[in-house]
């Protein structure tokens, strides 16, 4: 039953970014060209919304669906952090796709979609592969 509940959760999020075109290719590329307010009203909107929530979750000791108290360890900053999100922002840039749309794209019939899939997992597995040589 749990699981059911993540799939219709994951279905609608899925269904929220198709119907806002956030898996758009184009909408991606008039934000890397910066030509549409679009994707940066998507963004700002997310991270407002990510910062009541983790302040609700913090101040009201939320559970998780299973009933398990949340908790959000503080991170320390570190230089793999700009140095990974900077490749990842190429990658977006260049495919027109990041991890939670890649989804929806192919769910959506964008063929090609099953290839940034694949990419995805390779890099991830060349991540893990390496992560004792890079900087953490």
């Amino acid at each position: 039953m749990k699981n059911l509940t993540y799939l219709v959760l994951g279905g609608l999020f899925g269904l929220i970014l198709t119907k806002s075109e956030v898996v758009s290719w184009w909408r991606i590329q008039e934000m890397f060209r910066f030509q549409s307010f679009h994707m940066y009203g998507v963004i700002g909107s997310a991270i407002l919304v990510g910062l009541v929530s983790v302040q609700l979750i913090k101040r009201n000791r939320l559970k998780s669906l299973n009933g398990e108290t949340i908790t959000l360890a503080d991170k320390k900053y570190n230089h793999g952090t700009w140095i990974g999100g900077t490749v990842f922002g190429l990658g977006w840039a260049l495919t027109g796709a990041c991890p939670g749309p890649m989804f929806a794209q192919l769910g959506s019939g964008v063929a090609g979609a099953a290839v940034l899939i694949l990419a995805a997992l390779a890099g991830t597995w060349t991540y893990s592969a390496l992560r004792e040589k890079l900087p953490h």
